[in-house]
């Protein structure tokens, strides 16, 4: 039976190098200098540090400029609340989403049940997967979930015939 597998899956190698060069734009650039901007990765968070709000919102665009540069959707990005560290610094934690969350993943299996497409889709941990008996049922699956889920960057993988 034809299957296939809707999952949300960043490309982590090329979220690091964008830290990286980041790290490295933010060391270099002039309005930078003397200040306590600084961005690293840990365990798929990134944290932002800075002066100020306006300086985290500096770093982040870099960050989004490298990240884009990659090829990496910036969806993929979660920003969290900005935090006091200690005087005037500032530091963000942003989320790299890793996973369909179970509501999303119960949304598209509801959106492919109530689209009366002849395919059936199961949970399986954090990726669903679709199965039909044709293939053409998939690829309007597929053409379903892309025009209908367009806050998340999903992907499919493991199309079998």
């Amino acid at each position: 039976m034809p299957s296939f597998d809707t999952v949300l899956e960043p490309n982590l190698v090329e979220v690091k190098n964008a830290v990286e060069n980041t790290a490295k734009e933010i060391a270099t650039r002039f309005d930078f200098k003397g200040t306590s901007a600084a961005v690293e990765l840990k365990d798929k968070e990134i944290t932002m540090f800075g002066d100020a709000d306006f300086q985290l919102v500096q770093v982040e665009d870099v960050l989004r400029n490298k990240l884009a540069k990659r090829e990496v959707d910036v969806r993929f990005l979660d920003k969290g609340d900005v935090q006091k560290v200690g005087g005037d610094k500032v530091k963000q934690v942003i989320k790299i989403r890793n996973g369909i969350e179970t509501e999303v993943s119960k949304k598209i299996q509801r959106l492919l049940k109530d689209s009366k497409i002849k395919v059936q889709a199961a949970i399986q941990g954090d990726a669903v997967r679709v199965s039909g008996t044709k293939r053409d049922d998939l690829q309007a699956a597929m053409a379903l979930i892309r025009k209908d889920m367009t806050d998340l960057p999903l992907s499919f993988s493991n199309f079998r015939d």
